[in-house]
């Protein structure tokens, strides 16, 4: 089938043409194999028809992909691996906790804050060269959905808030600027608000190379959602344990006794997570 001719419906509900070079790149950045791509494209272009979803795409590249490179797979799971990540979005503050952490901030989640009118539960306060940063999570379900301007409106009036009770109050540090993340993306008119309040924002790919995705890439900071080896049900319960990261999971491979694994079991989950974070 040529690669124009087939429309590809995306979770956003618009339609582009069906690439195998974005299908293709997508693999190559997950750390693919040149030889298990050209498998996997080579059985999945046959299968691309008119009106095909990209959620259909994606299932049958990461089933191929599993079958030939477990972490590369988990690298290519990693947006849904995030959704998966909920209900609540605490997880999701975890993971940026973590990342700032990386970037060598001081983080405390969900922090009580007193405001000049009223008090405001911040996700996560993050400290670093006595500046304080304010940053709110916007964690979404729904693959489909985005931040749209109204979120960074509210984001920063709260932020104004909280900043003038702060830096009026005394404290040695300086409450400087709110931030705002989310694991899927901004409309335009967010960006262009934040922008001019100096609201600092994370989206999947926002800023350029720069993004959630790039981050978690760089730092290994893979959620246990990635992992191919655990049913989802086992992954449910250890983050019950509080095991949200891959790393900590890692450091803390007693966590996995009370799933009832046996030893040849556990060795394969972290056979994965030791590729996974290149430890």
């Amino acid at each position: 089938m040529d690669d124009k001719v087939a429309a590809v419906k995306k979770i956003s509900g618009e339609v582009e043409p069906f690439s195998i070079q974005k299908l293709s790149r997508s693999l190559q950045n997950c750390g693919a194999s040149k030889e298990d791509i050209e498998k996997i494209l080579t059985v999945i272009k046959p299968r691309i028809f008119d009106g095909i979803s990209s959620n259909l795409i994606y299932k049958n590249a990461f089933f191929l992909l599993k079958k030939y490179n477990r972490v590369s797979a988990s690298k290519y799971s990693l947006k849904r691996a995030i959704f998966d990540l909920g209900p609540t979005g605490f997880p999701f503050e975890r993971l940026i906790g973590a990342l700032l952490k990386q970037k060598g901030y001081k983080t405390k989640i969900g922090e009580i804050l007193n405001g000049a009118c009223i008090t405001h539960e911040i996700d996560v306060l993050a400290e670093k060269d006595g500046n304080v940063y304010a940053v709110e999570c916007k964690f979404h379900t729904d693959p489909s959905a985005v931040s749209n301007v109204k979120i960074p409106l509210y984001i920063n009036s709260r932020f104004l808030d909280v900043q003038k009770a702060w830096n009026n109050s005394g404290k040695t540090t300086h409450l400087k600027q709110g931030w705002l993340a989310t694991n899927t993306r901004f409309t335009k008119d967010a960006i262009e608000y934040a922008r001019c309040v100096d609201l600092t924002l994370l989206s999947w790919d926002y800023p350029p190379n720069n993004g959630l995705k790039s981050n978690v890439d760089k730092y290994g900071l893979y959620p246990i959602t990635t992992l191919t080896s655990l049913t989802k049900k086992e992954k449910a319960r250890l983050m019950e344990k509080d095991i949200i990261l891959v790393k900590e999971l890692s450091k803390n491979p007693d966590s996995l006794n009370h799933l009832g694994f046996s030893e040849k079991q556990k060795a394969l989950v972290l056979a994965e997570v030791h590729k996974l974070c290149n430890f």
